[in-house]
Formats: C-alpha cells, sequence, structure tokens
C-alpha cells in the first residue's frame, strides 16, 4: 500500500483556486498521469488525436450489458417509440460527462479527490462506500453479461463462465504496464467490434427507417402509458453511470497540456469533442439494439421478449440468418469484457481519491472482482439463468441510487466560482445541470419505488 504520494510542482493547483480546503497529495492515476503527450504547435487533428482515447473509456458504460434488457423490452413491445428516451439520456450522458472533463481538467482533482476536499471525512466514507457498492454492482451486471455470451457461444455453464471472467484482471495489468495508450487501443477495438456486430444486425433485421426517425420524436404516449413509462425510465435510469463521472475526470489528466487558463482551455474543447464523439458509438449501439429488437420481434408478434437469452434463441430463427444470433452474442461478450477493463480504473480512482491511498492494480482488481463474482456464482449456482436475469435487474436498481450522490456534487464543485475560477458554469449551463439532475434523481426514484413495489406484490 502506497500513501500520500507527492505530486509534482507543474500539477500543483493555481493559486486563484482557493475553494479547495486540502492540497492533494496524490494525483489520479499516479502510474498514468500526464504520461500521453499532447503535441503544442501541432495540427487540430493531431491533437485532436492525441486528446480521443478517454471518452471511449467512458462511452463502454453506456453500453454494458445491464442496458440490454431495456433496450430490447423496449423494441419488443412499443416497437421504435422509446428512441426518443435513448436520444434523450444520451444527451444528458454528455453534459455530465463534459462536466465531469471540465473538473479533472480545471481543479486537477477527480471526482473523489473533489469530495473528499470538500466534505467531512464522515460524509465521505460514506459517498465512498455508496460508490465501492455502485461499482460492484455495475461489474457483477458486466460479469453476468460475459458469462451468459460464453454460455451462449460455447456452451461454457454460467457458474464456470462467471469464474472465467475474473482473468480479464490479467489482461489489464499487462497493458497498464505497456502504456496508458494501449488500454484505450484495446477498448477501441472492442468498441468498434460491438458497433459492427449491430451493424450486421441492422443489416439482416431490415427495418423501416421512416418509422425508425419517427421514433427519435418524443411522444405524449410515453407519459400516458404506464408501462411504456416503467421501460423509459428503466433506459434514463441505466444510461448515466455513477462511476463514468468519476472516471473521466481522471482519465483526462492522463494527457500532458499546458496547465495554463490558454492549455486548460483547448483540453476541455477537446476532451469534451472526444467524449461526445464517443457517446455518439454509444447512442448507436443502444439504439441499434432497440431497433433491432423492434424490427425482429415487435413486427413478428413476441413483444414479450425482454432478456438476453430470449432474443439469442429468437434472432436467428425469425430473420432466417444463422448466424445472427452468434453476432449478437459476440457483442454481448466484447461489452461485458470492455466494461471490466474499465471498471477496474473506476474501483482505483474511487479508492485512491476518497482514502488517498493506493492498493496494487492485482490487489484492487481482486477485490472489485470478488464483490461480483461471489453473488454471481452463488445466484447462478441455485438459480440458473433466471436467478441471473433478477441480479441484472437488482445491480441496474442498485447504480440508480447511487447516482445523485455523483452528479449534484460535480454540479455544486463545477458551479462554485472559487474552486473553478474563470472556468466555473454560467447561468444558463448552472440551470441546465440542476434540470438534468433533478430529472436524474426523479426519474430514478421513481425506478426504484416500482421495483420494490413489484418485488413486494
Amino acid at each position: 500500500m502506497i500513501m500520500d504520494q507527492p505530486i509534482k510542482d507543474h500539477d500543483s493547483p493555481q493559486k486563484s483556486q482557493t475553494g479547495w480546503r486540502l492540497k492533494r497529495s496524490m494525483v489520479s492515476l499516479p502510474e498514468a498521469h500526464s504520461t500521453v503527450a499532447v503535441p503544442g504547435n501541432a495540427p487540430v487533428w493531431r491533437k485532436m488525436l492525441a486528446f480521443a482515447g478517454p471518452g471511449y473509456l467512458v462511452a463502454v458504460g453506456y453500453m454494458d450489458p445491464g442496458n440490454w434488457a431495456t433496450d430490447l423490452a423496449g423494441g419488443a413491445k412499443f416497437n421504435y417509440t422509446l428512441l426518443s428516451v435513448i436520444l434523450l439520456s444520451n444527451l444528458m450522458a454528455i453534459f455530465l460527462q463534459g462536466l465531469a472533463a471540465r473538473l479533472g481538467i480545471v481543479a486537477g482533482r477527480d471526482l473523489a479527490q473533489a469530495c473528499r476536499d470538500h466534505y467531512s471525512f464522515p460524509v465521505s466514507i460514506v459517498l465512498w462506500i455508496l460508490c465501492e457498492v455502485a461499482i460492484a454492482a455495475c461489474d457483477l451486471a458486466e460479469v453476468l453479461g460475459s458469462a451468459i455470451a460464453l454460455n451462449l457461444l460455447f456452451g461454457i455453464p454460467l457458474v464456470l463462465g462467471v469464474c472465467i471472467t475474473a482473468l480479464d484482471v490479467l489482461i489489464i495489468l499487462f497493458l497498464q504496464h505497456k502504456g496508458f495508450r494501449y488500454l484505450e487501443g484495446l477498448v477501441i477495438t472492442l468498441v468498434g467490434t460491438i458497433g459492427l456486430c449491430f451493424g450486421l444486425e441492422l443489416y439482416f433485421s431490415d427495418p423501416v427507417w421512416t418509422e425508425v426517425a419517427g421514433g427519435l420524436v418524443p411522444s405524449w404516449e410515453i407519459l400516458k402509458n404506464r408501462e411504456m413509462l416503467y421501460i423509459a425510465v428503466g433506459i434514463l435510469g441505466a444510461t448515466v453511470m455513477p462511476h463514468n463521472l468519476y472516471l473521466h475526470s481522471a482519465v483526462v489528466q492522463t494527457r500532458r497540456y499546458a496547465r495554463t487558463p490558454k492549455g486548460k482551455r483547448e483540453a476541455i474543447r477537446y476532451a469534451v469533442v472526444d467524449s461526445t464523439v464517443a457517446l455518439g458509438f454509444a447512442f448507436f449501439i443502444n439504439a441499434a439494439i432497440l431497433i433491432t429488437s423492434a424490427a425482429v420481434f415487435y413486427r413478428s408478434g413476441h413483444h414479450d421478449v425482454a432478456d438476453i437469452n430470449g432474443a439469442y434463441q429468437l434472432l436467428s430463427p425469425l430473420l432466417g440468418v444463422p448466424v445472427a444470433s452468434v453476432v449478437f452474442a459476440l457483442a454481448l461478450l466484447a461489452s461485458g469484457q470492455n466494461s471490466t477493463l474499465t471498471g477496474t480504473l473506476a474501483g482505483q480512482i474511487v479508492m485512491e481519491g476518497f482514502l488517498n491511498l493506493r492498493l496494487p492494480p492485482a490487489v484492487r482488481r481482486l477485490i472489485t472482482r470478488l464483490l461480483a463474482i461471489i453473488p454471481a456464482v452463488i445466484t447462478t449456482a441455485l438459480y440458473g439463468e433466471r436467478g441471473a436475469g433478477q441480479l441484472l435487474i437488482l445491480s441496474q436498481v442498485i447504480l440508480s441510487m447511487q447516482l445523485s450522490f455523483a452528479t449534484f456534487p460535480l454540479l455544486l464543485f463545477t458551479s462554485d466560482k472559487s474552486k473553478m475560477g474563470e472556468f466555473a458554469n454560467k447561468g444558463v449551463i448552472k440551470m441546465i445541470g440542476w434540470l438534468i439532475c433533478s430529472l436524474i434523481a426523479g426519474f430514478n426514484f421513481w425506478l426504484l419505488f416500482q421495483t420494490l413495489a413489484g418485488w413486494l406484490s
């Protein structure tokens, strides 16, 4: 365990940032901090490439296995109507991730470090515990998603598949040793694989594109139809992941740029472009899942398809394309493995930021993995696929409960002029931010209430 590592002089907060109570004793992701060089006088496209990467690490959280069930159910039951909800969710995500990048670049702190600085020790500990529970829940969804994919592709029993997913710790340790760009490269490759798979699914399913375009326009029917509203809230609740805000505020600091007002302004601009483009890919993938579900299951009258296994079993027979189900499962495997890689980094950032200590990556990964694998193994061993599906739902409810504990502090810090100086959020941004945070909180607590009511009835 390493504690209180000193920071470099050129990374010290500016004197104008008097709103920070504590002096930082450790930078975010110290083994990767400022390791990716940004050319000073290079063309715009070269700088954009230099800054590209962190957004894709964040984007994988928006296309993880936990999102698939709501997208599948929304398409199978209500055709393309809920595409507008996916679009709205993605726009909210772009806004919040932009704030996270701004915090990391301007303050030189990730969200966890900012919380430790601003709040009292007991409050920080509570926020840390809540965040760790959320990360474990998210990792649980990814473990189960990967295990289900291995079962569908290779017939590997779910319990064994859950155990196999633990081996990805070796991948991330190797890539961290090679350099942060290698990790980003793998993540981008897997994102591309998922996108290619669903591009093929869209081609196979042959949707009615005029109806797809109509689905992007919000409909009052969503608010009138209780069942549709429930799935819509589920989509919103599963979209913005709390650990992504911590992750983004840290990984943007891997770039080596001038820590001057001009340099920070440029870094914010390129970081926002990077995350916006990456989240555009996430929108395409989530939309493609719903469109495929609508074009195949809704059109054929299979309105009860709401889980991954059901979709896999029906895709090839309904489309008459033997490889359709295999492509679907391959995308699921890539999605699960991709998300576990970024979950590792998020866990490291949260533990180091809140507690001001650092554990070796292998130890941190082992702890996170055990927290996810133990309940997954027990549930799949006792209840099989049905239990795995219920555990996926539970993981999303836990994430929903934690989200507001990340979004409100993020908005508070980035709106504080004493902390952010000239980069503090202006009036319109504040208004939009409070509206988005309030909507997300309301939607998530409504989803939690409805889910608990369903379990108790």
